[in-house]
């Protein structure tokens, strides 16, 4: 945005934020108010640097542990998921990536988004689960039925959601579970292990 408009670092991130809020995602922001390329944008803002992430082992056996299908349905792209989950090593866990072209460019939370989720890959949400970091992305999966469990930072590490993604989150009533371990809490519903 600070090419696109000429802005400095600040007032970019402000911009960014202010669309983040208004529309669901920045993307959308850009496309209502200044008509530009989905792709362009996709390809530019998920050209990032992994190398921060490592393969979690631990994390890997727990999500392998759950039956059933596992997807995943993201705000980003399908390219950056696949990248993120690669690198993380559980990439191959995965059926299908549902990602915000999958979803019209119509991000989470909207209804409407999940509904083409459900369909697409035959989810009846009675019977899933959806975890996530930001609370509000939790309200229209769990009035569909899904159990759902926010997923927040561990204690000291750094939070990268905002203080409107936050507030009220790990009390709301659509969050049936809450966790800063995802594989501590997964490997906690006592499922078998494989090793």
């Amino acid at each position: 945005m600070a090419h696109m408009f000429g802005l400095d670092g600040l007032s970019s991130r402000a911009l960014q934020k202010y669309y983040y809020q208004r529309y669901g995602t920045t993307l959308r922001g850009l496309m209502e108010e200044h008509a530009i390329s989905s792709a362009e944008f996709l390809d530019f803002v998920h050209d990032i640097d992994r190398s921060s992430l490592v393969p979690d082992h631990t994390l890997a056996e727990a999500i392998t542990r759950l039956p059933g299908r596992k997807l995943i349905l993201t705000n980003g792209s399908h390219k950056h998921a696949l990248h993120t989950a690669r690198q993380l090593g559980i990439d191959h866990m995965f059926e299908d990536i549902f990602d915000i072209v999958a979803a019209n460019l119509t991000p989470k939370p909207a209804a409407e988004t999940y509904q083409r989720f459900f369909d697409r890959h035959a989810v009846d949400p009675q019977t899933a689960a959806m975890f996530e970091d930001i609370a509000h992305n939790l309200a229209v999966p769990h009035a569909r039925g899904m159990k759902t469990v926010l997923v927040t930072p561990k204690a000291g590490a750094h939070d990268h959601r905002e203080e409107w993604e936050i507030a009220g989150g790990a009390k709301a009533a659509h969050v049936d579970y809450l966790t800063e371990d995802l594989a501590g809490f997964l490997f906690g519903l006592g499922l078998p292990r494989l090793t």
